[in-house]
């Protein structure tokens, strides 16, 4: 079976789909591998790469007009790649990438109208089997690392306590709001660099696992009935416990010099947790890191006030939105996502998995279920079909 990797077309998107060191895994799982010229260069993995790997080099449309499947890091549904980017998908074609498919359910009916077997890693089930394959989990590392080092790049003084002759430098005290991949690693970076880190999840369970990496976890006193979905993500809550929370967080918030934002909920904006009276509270030269911005898009983040991809200073706060942060570490990044994908298509290339033409066969694996976006020329997930019906007129 043809495999293509492509060079990504959105300008600020650095990574690739799969890097030279997964090759030997795709070829015993049965695939030859079709890589477009500089498909990896600004990752830094040259062609030479590739082909000392044994993947064969050639022009995009070479990858185009043969290859069965497509491995992408953005599928054809993103709204920021251009209008013809959906010409990639065709009968017979599986792609296979991210695409932030709970949001974009009209691009989806699209890419299914044009017969393409589509599947989306970000709706993976969270269990053991999956987590090889856990794109959401290995993106968000990179992401919760990069957030702090932009935050102490920012943020005018020192992270450590420091004592010198010449008087002592407290450490910086840091705050990350949700502690799920992002945020756990956003813990882990900030104690590496010796500051005074906290941690807050509206999740109970969560609290353990910031106390284990030697955060101090912050406790609300809130309570609730359900703070996470089956798959243990954070759920979304109701009104008046959002007002609670943000009432409560305030004086937290206002007690830190840097805070890392990282709470989103699937398919919902992400929930509001420091508001612009929070932000006023906060100390001239605070830095606020909104990692949710990017997912929230003309709804905002996690922080009033953030917009995605700028730097908003507000009453001596800076307020950062970065997007694709992973996409600022290509190299480990694509490394990380190639070995996610390169396992994700071992199981889509077992026998009995995909019919004639990319069709998924009706008992294939629950992974490759969970995570099929369209096929057949039918939008195939169940809760994107259901919004298709809720917004037709």
């Amino acid at each position: 079976m043809l495999l293509g990797v492509l060079r990504e077309l959105l300008p600020r998107e650095r990574r690739v789909a799969i890097v030279p060191a997964s090759l030997a895994a795709l070829r015993k799982a049965g695939f030859s591998v079709l890589v477009e010229r500089g498909a990896g260069a600004a990752a830094g993995f040259p062609d030479d790469d590739y082909a000392e790997g044994g993947a064969e080099l050639c022009d995009r449309a070479r990858v185009l007009a043969s290859a069965e499947i497509v491995a992408l890091v953005r599928l054809p549904c993103d709204p920021a790649l251009p209008e013809d980017s959906t010409e990639i998908a065709r009968p017979g074609r599986v792609l296979v990438g991210l695409g932030d498919p709970l949001s974009r359910s009209r691009r989806i009916a699209a890419l299914a109208e044009r017969g393409a077997t589509v599947f989306a890693l970000e709706l993976l089930p969270r269990i053991t089997r999956a987590q090889a394959m856990d794109v959401l989990s290995s993106q968000a590392t990179i992401a919760g690392y990069k957030a702090v080092l932009l935050a102490a790049n920012e943020y005018g003084r020192l992270l450590p306590l420091m004592m010198t002759a010449a008087g002592t430098l407290q450490a910086a005290r840091v705050l990350v709001l949700g502690a799920g991949v992002a945020g756990l690693q956003a813990i882990a970076t900030a104690r590496r660099l010796g500051a005074a880190v906290s941690g807050y999840d509206v999740r109970p369970a969560a609290a353990e696992q910031v106390r284990s990496l030697g955060a101090r976890a912050i406790d609300l006193g809130l309570a609730a009935e359900r703070t996470e979905t089956a798959g243990g993500y954070a759920a979304a809550m109701g009104e008046a416990f959002e007002r609670e929370q943000q009432s409560r967080l305030a004086a937290v918030v206002a007690g830190h010099d840097i805070v890392i934002s990282t709470a989103v909920v699937p398919g919902a904006p992400p929930p509001r947790l420091v508001t612009a009276e929070a932000v006023a509270g906060m100390a001239a030269g605070s830095v606020i890191v909104d990692l949710a911005a990017e997912r929230g898009g003309a709804q905002g983040g996690n922080c009033a006030g953030a917009r995605a991809g700028e730097v908003v200073e507000t009453q001596g706060v800076r307020i950062l939105a970065p997007i694709d942060l992973a996409a600022q570490v290509p190299g480990d990044a694509s490394r990380l996502y190639s070995g996610n994908l390169a396992a994700f298509l071992a199981l889509l290339r077992r026998p009995g998995q995909l019919g004639e033409g990319g069709r998924l066969a009706p008992d294939a694996d629950e992974l490759l279920r969970e995570t099929l976006l369209c096929a057949e020329g039918r939008v195939a997930h169940a809760r994107i079909a259901a919004d298709l019906v809720e917004a037709t007129p």
